[in-house]
């Protein structure tokens, strides 16, 4: 059996969905696995298995549309026994639907964009698959199912993403800590990131974390992957004595290299907390305007400090109300940071 998974983005999302992956390609009846992904996110594919096929579609570049049709002629090709769709919207949808006949979409009650259920064939859902994790690896059995309207009688158990380090992320991990002073085990990455408004810390609170992050005994260093969180970050830095700012915006492999060799990873919901708990190394994420019980990392190293408004969690990017991150307390992070 031939597979497509259409995962365009995002960051995080991808790591949410590598489970199913595993699942599918340990799966006997299984000889091919293809992944089609926005070009945006393509680096993060560097850290799939290599029986994986991947291809890119230009979702937001200067000609989108000829880049979605030429994905579409050349992915038809291969003629696909199945093509899971495991990002619930009109436009993953529907690439789907063109790309193949047999289309296995998220349950209608669940997909971010309903009206994408119209164009697959929506997998059930038992009530206690909440989370993401759990919810992609459903999608997953619907080539194999005999009844995919049916509500499972059980639900399908959560299953950590797992990346394993390779030589080459140990060594140019190894080279960027060379490089900054740093040696396994004696920092903390503190990542600034967040993609939504709703998800920034305020700075009062970062450099609270690195201070007492450097009282521990550790060097605290903050992490970007913009322009503008790279600014933020110099900024930061200068403020907190003995806290760095990471030299250069990293590749795919330096990075999973450093976050394998942190002492442990504080961040928001984002794509850098959710690879690193995926490598392994322990995290600190801070929860408010998106639910941890939908899509945080969980396992005895992954640690999830939850703001709990009244209002929340709400999924909102902006808010005329921002009280979430204000909740977070530093001295909850640093109380982690020794568990």
């Amino acid at each position: 059996m031939k597979i497509l998974i259409v995962k365009l983005s995002a960051f995080g999302d991808i790591i949410h969905a590598l489970p199913a992956l595993d699942d599918l390609l340990a799966h006997p009846d299984v000889e091919e696995v293809h992944w089609l992904v926005d070009s945006r996110y393509l680096f993060v594919t560097e850290a799939f298995p290599r029986q994986v096929s991947v291809h890119a579609v230009d979702m937001k570049g200067d000609r989108p549309l000829a880049s979605i049709m030429a994905s579409v002629r050349a992915l038809r090709k291969q003629r696909f026994d199945a093509v899971l769709d495991m990002q619930g919207l009109i436009k993953s949808s529907l690439l789907a639907r063109l790309i193949g006949s047999r289309v296995y979409g998220i349950d209608t009650a669940h997909c971010r964009e309903r009206a994408s259920s119209w164009l697959t064939r929506p997998v059930r859902l038992h009530p206690d698959e909440r989370h993401v994790v759990q919810q992609y690896r459903r999608v997953a059995t619907a080539p194999f199912a005999t009844d995919i309207a049916r509500i499972p009688d059980s639900p399908i158990n959560y299953a950590a993403p797992s990346i394993a380090l390779s030589e080459a992320m140990r060594r140019e991990g190894e080279n960027i800590c060379k490089s900054m002073s740093l040696s396994a085990g004696n920092f903390v990455i503190m990542h600034l990131g967040g993609g939504w408004q709703t998800k920034q810390l305020p700075d009062t609170s970062w450099r609270a974390i690195a201070k007492g992050v450097a009282k521990q005994g550790q060097k605290p260093v903050f992490s970007w992957g913009s322009l503008d969180e790279a600014e933020h970050a110099a900024t930061l830095s200068s403020e907190v004595k003995g806290s760095l700012s990471l030299i250069r915006r990293l590749d795919m492999t330096p990075l999973c290299g450093m976050l394998a060799a942190a002492k442990a990873v504080v961040g928001a919901d984002t794509g850098v907390v959710h690879l690193a708990a995926a490598l392994g190394a322990p995290t600190i994420s801070f929860w408010g305007p998106s639910a941890s019980w939908r899509s945080a990392p969980l396992g005895p190293r992954q640690f999830q400090i939850e703001s709990n408004p009244d209002c929340g969690p709400c999924f909102k990017r902006s808010c005329d109300n921002f009280i979430c991150m204000e909740r977070i307390r530093a001295t909850d992070v640093l109380e982690k940071l020794n568990a």
